[in-house]
Parts: C-alpha cells; structure tokens; sequence
C-alpha cells in the first residue's frame, strides 16, 4: 500500500514539475510604420512559425526594415533585414491549420514556388499581410468552380464581408492576424508603387512584442 501511495505521490510530482504547458495567453506584437499601427496575434497551433517570427523580433531583424512589395486588393510584404539580408538562410517546414486561412489581416509567411519547393517550405524572414477584396457569392461560386477548391461555409461568410484572398489558401502558412489597426493596411496597399510593385517611397517598420 505504501509502495502504490509512493507510486502516485511520484508521479504527481512529475507531472507538476515536467508535465506544465506554457500559459496560453496569445503572444501579440506591434507593428508600427508611418501610417499608423498594427497589433497582430500570433497562433500558438503554428509554433515553429510563431517561435521563428518572435526570434526575429527580439533581435530587430525587422526593425527599420520596409514592405518592399505591396499590391492593392492583395497583400502588401516585407521582411528582409534593412540594409543587410532579405532572408536568413533557412526555411521552416509548412503548418497548414484549416482554421486559418487568408482573410483581410492574415499574417502569412512567404515561400519560394511550388517547382523549387514542392513541401511548401516557409522562408525564415519573409511575410506578407493580406489586403484582399471582398467577394460577392457568385465570385466565390466561380473560383470553386475553376480551381477544384471547396470553399467551407464559414471561409465563405468572411469573404464575402471581411474579404481576403482564398486562391492562397493551404498553400501559405498563416500564422497570425492583425487584430487592431486594418485601416493600416489599406493605407499602405493605396501607395504608389513602380517597377517589382515596390513603393516609390520606402514604407518602413518596426515591430516589438507587446509586454
């Protein structure tokens, strides 16, 4: 009896010590550019892109650096280090959740093509905001027909009101969402760009952890 009463007292203690999950408190940052300010949430079912974004923001990888491609009714991205690396050298394998998808807001990670990268390996820096459109019935209607992709009724009542871009879904990691601060991104879509669809003036950020 005394040995079953160890037993369980052990086993308890290993659970307290070793077996406690990190607090489930969503980790959010700060996203702020001349236009105004961001707050964005990152999921924690997408660890590996989660852990990756916030290693960068501590260092300041982000810091000072700017949205170099931004296309109106699409998305608008950024990522590289100012004046050093557009990218550190490293993928991070896909973490496709059917819960996230491209909705106006999605944080994404960028990716180099299908052809070079049929795993659809994330790049380690580079990601993207969705600008999107909204979309009326008969154009999703459409899109399911010409691309074979069903469209689930909740997806379908986001873009028909929030809008987004859904021919990037399951084949983009989305991350995260701005939470706070949408106008930011139509502000910063509405710029005028050149050639690379580049801003022909620099759209710079910062981004830090909200404490």
């Amino acid at each position: 009896m005394k040995k079953t009463t160890l037993a369980v007292i052990a086993l308890l203690f290993f659970i307290t010590a070793f077996g406690q999950t990190k607090s489930t408190k969503p980790v959010t940052v700060l996203i702020e550019t001349e236009y105004g300010n961001m707050t964005a949430v990152l999921y924690d079912d997408t660890p590996g892109h989660r852990d990756n974004f916030l290693k960068l923001v501590k260092q300041g990888w982000y810091n000072g650096s700017i949205f170099h491609r931004v296309i109106n009714k699409f998305m608008i991205q950024g990522g590289g280090q100012e004046g050093k690396m557009n990218d550190p050298g490293y993928t991070i394998p896909a973490e496709f959740v059917p819960a996230h998808f491209h909705k106006k807001g999605a944080l994404a990670a960028a990716r180099k093509g299908d052809q070079v990268n049929p795993k659809k390996a994330s790049s380690g820096s580079q990601f993207y905001i969705v600008h999107g459109m909204v979309m009326q019935p008969a154009q999703i209607d459409m899109f399911e027909k010409q691309t074979g992709k069903k469209v689930s009724a909740e997806r379908r009542k986001v873009y028909s009101t929030i809008g987004g871009t859904p021919h990037l879904d399951d084949d983009y990691t989305v991350f995260g969402e701005v939470t706070k601060g949408l106008e930011v991104i139509d502000k910063i879509a509405a710029v005028q760009t050149a050639a690379g669809d580049r801003p022909v003036k620099d759209v710079k950020m910062k981004i830090t952890v909200v404490k």
